[in-house]
């Protein structure tokens, strides 16, 4: 089995020597990248499994490129950055990202990271199905991508996505927070919590759903969500 790619942005050579070592030891394969433009042009030589992207990049707003990412990647993306305010990193989860890792690190940390990242993929029973049928909407995993009955598409990120592939994998069922922090793989706290109200909210918005009174994620307060239809999967 091919070991999986982990692309590293950042612009201290010692981050990425620190971080390529740690992966490539504990059976990953890495390529490093000091600019922003460089590592834009990797991805279209070869679509990476993880891109840890650093924010404070010399020729590009890192949060617009994560939020870019997000937009149009299927990889995860984990922010590896010396900002450690809580706006920070909640602002890096909305943009898009699946974690925040703040400097200085362990490198054996980002290793359990990606390798949470990495083990839902995994363990999905039915990995080939990436088309899910819902309420007159289609949800295309494999493009993120939703459809709805006109045939208009609204782009969603590989973040929102997660969610919304929890919610449509486990309809008419309470989801609690412990649930989905667990299944996506996130750190709990404040940031965490502000995100996903943040990635649900968005989800809402593309559905087209009254947000005073939502009719397919229903919000069950002090107790988590229930997504109300029936799905089709193919």
């Amino acid at each position: 089995m091919t070991a999986p790619h982990v692309a590293i942005l950042d612009d201290e050579p010692e981050i990425r020597r620190m971080l390529s070592d740690a992966l490539e030891e504990a059976g990953f394969r890495t390529t490093c990248y000091a600019r922003a433009t460089e590592f834009e042009a990797g991805l279209k030589r070869a679509q990476p499994d993880v891109c840890l992207v650093d924010l404070g990049l010399p020729d590009r707003d890192g949060l617009a490129l994560v939020h870019r990412l997000a937009l149009e990647q299927g990889a995860a993306i984990i922010i590896i950055s010396g900002r450690a305010q809580v706006q920070d990193r909640v602002t890096g989860l909305e943009l898009g990202a699946d974690d925040y890792i703040i400097k200085p690190f362990d490198p054996t940390e980002v290793v359990a990271r990606i390798r949470a990242r990495l083990r839902k993929p995994r363990a999905e029973a039915a990995p080939a199905a990436q088309t899910a049928d819902f309420a007159g909407w289609r949800a295309q995993f494999d493009r993120y991508v939703l459809t709805d009955a006109g045939g208009r598409e609204t782009p969603f990120s590989h973040a929102e996505g997660e969610v919304l592939r929890l919610f449509l994998e486990s309809p008419n069922r309470l989801i609690t927070r412990a649930q989905m922090q667990e299944a996506l793989g996130s750190g709990a706290g404040e940031s965490f919590d502000r995100a996903m109200d943040v990635r649900i909210s968005r989800l809402r918005t593309k559905l087209g759903e009254d947000p005073k009174n939502p009719r397919l994620i229903k919000t069950i307060y002090g107790a988590g969500y229930i997504f109300l239809g029936e799905v089709r999967w193919s």
